[in-house]
């Protein structure tokens, strides 16, 4: 039986530097699984790794996952734990906006459905452009539901895999 007062988040991973004594970006997200325990969170699934493009000024290709973790954190608190995760791996939020990052982790939907305040959206505003989000997510998470659009992420992701259809 679930217990009722828990969050469950679907956060993206991400990271395309090595960490040192980690390891190369495949070795840091395979690290941060533990490190989401260490810190209180229950990870319930964790998608298989997937290479992408960098986004922006990035030159390094990036490793990606996406996870379902469980706590009793509100969205609030759930940022400030997943940004201290991401310092604990070298992550500075300083600088020019998409740069290479050694982990980066993301809300991506929440179990409460949307949450609005400075610093913080969710759904994650760009989550549902972005194949290196969602494929990962839907091989662990098909149902969970866009509180905005109403599909699935399965639904999402195959939007993503069809090629536009032009007139």
């Amino acid at each position: 039986m679930r217990d009722a007062s828990k969050h469950r988040y679907l956060i993206a991973l991400g990271s395309n530097c090595r960490v040192p004594g980690i390891g190369a970006p495949r070795a840091v997200l395979a690290s941060a699984a533990g490190a989401l325990t260490d810190a209180g969170w229950r990870v319930d699934a964790f998608s298989r790794l997937a290479d992408s493009a960098p986004v922006g000024p990035s030159l390094r290709r990036y490793a990606n996952a996406a996870a379902v973790i469980v706590g009793d954190f509100c969205p609030p608190e759930a940022l400030k734990s997943l940004q201290d995760i991401e310092r604990a791996f070298g992550r500075e939020r300083r600088g020019q906006r998409w740069r290479s990052r050694t982990l980066d982790l993301d809300i991506v939907l929440w179990n409460g459905g949307m949450w609005q305040a400075p610093g913080l959206s969710v759904p994650h505003p760009l989550f549902r452009e972005r194949d290196f989000v969602l494929h990962p997510a839907a091989q662990i998470a098909p149902h969970w539901r866009d509180p905005v659009t109403g599909l699935t992420i399965r639904q999402l992701a195959a939007r993503l895999s069809r090629p536009l259809r032009t007139e």
